[in-house]
């Protein structure tokens, strides 16, 4: 059933309905590519890939249009893949179930990849337009945007000819975006010894659930709570009273995304277990209490599981626990440049163990200043070298500094005041967008972002406004109508 039947505008929600019967995870995206290239081809419209699995569909200019500036359309192909834990969903082989609520589009308990779907699918509805007029247009759908910007950093010089780029990739509608933030990610692996859980001992587990999660860009100044970071707090409290041996920890998944799950498996002894308790109930008030304002779905429950096998060695565990209480997570600085910005922040994003005794954290820094982006890594860094932990570094990806006197950003301000009779707002975002990236490999390419309105991506209540979606329509057709000649 396409519940987007009677949205308007109806090419674009066709596409969208289609796209989101197509799986496509960061990394996986070989249903997609082949759903974009099958696409081309049934269109009779030039498409080519490159060896990173990038797309690119181009359609000539309409009549009297050929001597207009053309223009790249670009969005990224790759999905967050995020559920509920109580949901069954595979992302590999099921198709997202989106639901409409009043002016909302989400899906049932999972991510609803209008982060970029709504950007491909507006792209489609113009290739097949037979009534639009546009200059020449080039529609590039890039890989694994989410995971690591692996089809940006590998798209080579002369893949596409045109010099004007609107990115499809923002979730604001009425503002354009002209820069955003660069970044990197520190990842730190311990190795821990395990020793035979103690006798006397009763094991727990204890899960943080509930959390709003979320982009680790966009709303990182949001004050949402970190499931790691609750978790740990409880975990370094409860070993310093009552010396509870941990078995295993587990939180969050993706490094662009606050964790909105944790759990742990921890051994209490028996003369313990009442105060334990206790102590568990009383930290769960204040807890509740300290983030009522902005959590208000956050468990924390503690239930009786088998005993494990094994439990961390102390002074491995000790190291853990103190690191993670150690590492900053949220903002670190706001800009002094453009009022409301995060300039820097880092989020503390997954802690797993894994076979081997081996324990892999994953933490992400973005910054829109890059000596703030190395200063904050190194600071992470030094938390967990101090800790004992093998850090290292990715190759990161650069800011994308904003052009006050870009002629893509006068033409969409002006189109969209004379459509809507009210200024747009022009700024930069503290998320990354494969801008940066692109200005590298063309650097006299000239870009604008814009899109409609989008919530908590990255998370499962991810949620498009549907009225948004046609004002973003009529307003990108209008930039491309009253695009300057060459």
């Amino acid at each position: 059933m396409n519940v987007f039947q009677d949205l308007k505008p109806s090419e674009v929600w066709h596409y969208f309905n289609e796209i989101c019967q197509v799986p496509r995870p960061s990394k996986k995206e070989e249903k997609i590519i082949a759903y974009l290239v099958d696409f081309g081809k049934k269109h009779k419209l030039k498409t080519e890939t490159d060896k990173a699995g990038n797309v690119l569909i181009s359609k000539p200019a309409t009549k009297g249009f050929e001597n207009r500036k053309g223009v790249v359309l670009q969005s990224h192909m790759d999905m967050v893949c995020e559920k509920n834990s109580d949901v069954q969903h595979d992302f590999l082989k099921d198709p997202i179930q989106p639901v409409v609520n009043g002016d909302w589009v989400s899906a049932k308990g999972t991510t609803l990849g209008a982060d970029d779907g709504i950007g491909m699918a507006t792209q489609l509805a113009l290739l097949v337009a037979d009534d639009i007029e546009h200059p020449m247009l080039e529609c590039l759908f890039t890989v694994d945007e989410e995971t690591g910007l692996t089809g940006a950093f590998a798209l080579e010089p002369g893949f596409i000819n045109n010099r004007i780029l609107i990115n499809l990739d923002s979730e604001d509608e009425g503002e354009l975006f002209i820069g955003c933030a660069g970044g990197i990610d520190t990842l730190a692996t311990f190795n821990f010894r395990a020793r035979p859980m103690p006798s006397d001992s009763v094991a727990f587990k204890l899960e943080v659930k509930g959390l709003r999660g979320g982009h680790s860009g966009d709303e990182i100044n949001k004050g949402y709570g970190n499931s790691n970071k609750i978790l740990n707090r409880f975990l370094w409290n409860a070993t310093r009273k009552f010396n509870i041996r941990l078995n295993k920890f587990d939180g969050g998944n993706l490094r662009n995304a606050i964790p909105r799950e944790a759990y742990a498996i921890v051994t209490v002894k028996e003369k313990y277990i009442v105060l334990f308790e206790k102590y568990f109930s009383d930290f769960c008030k204040s807890i509740f209490k300290e983030f009522n304002s902005v959590e208000p779905n956050l468990v924390f429950d503690l239930n009786k599981v088998v005993n494990p096998s094994y439990v961390m060695k102390m002074k491995d565990q000790n190291s853990l626990l103190y690191s993670l209480y150690a590492c900053p997570h949220g903002v670190i600085a706001m800009s002094t440049d453009i009022e409301g910005l995060v300039e820097t922040s880092t989020n503390l994003a997954s802690v797993k163990f894994n076979e081997g005794n081996l324990i892999e954290i994953v933490t992400s820094q973005r910054s829109s200043v890059d000596s703030a982006i190395t200063d904050i890594a190194d600071m992470v860094s030094s938390v967990f070298e101090m800790a004992g932990a093998m850090v290292i570094h990715t190759d990161g990806y650069p800011g994308w500094q904003p052009n006050t006197d870009s002629e893509i950003l006068r033409i969409s301000e002006e189109s969209y005041q004379r459509l809507f009779n009210i200024k747009p707002v022009v700024r930069a975002i503290h998320a990354g967008l494969e801008c940066g990236l692109f200005l590298e490999k063309y650097p006299d390419m000239d870009m604008i972002s814009f899109g409609p309105t989008l919530r908590n991506v990255h998370a499962p209540d991810e949620k498009i406004q549907i009225s948004t979606v046609e004002k973003f329509w009529i307003h990108l057709l209008d930039v491309l109508k009253n695009m300057p000649k060459n």
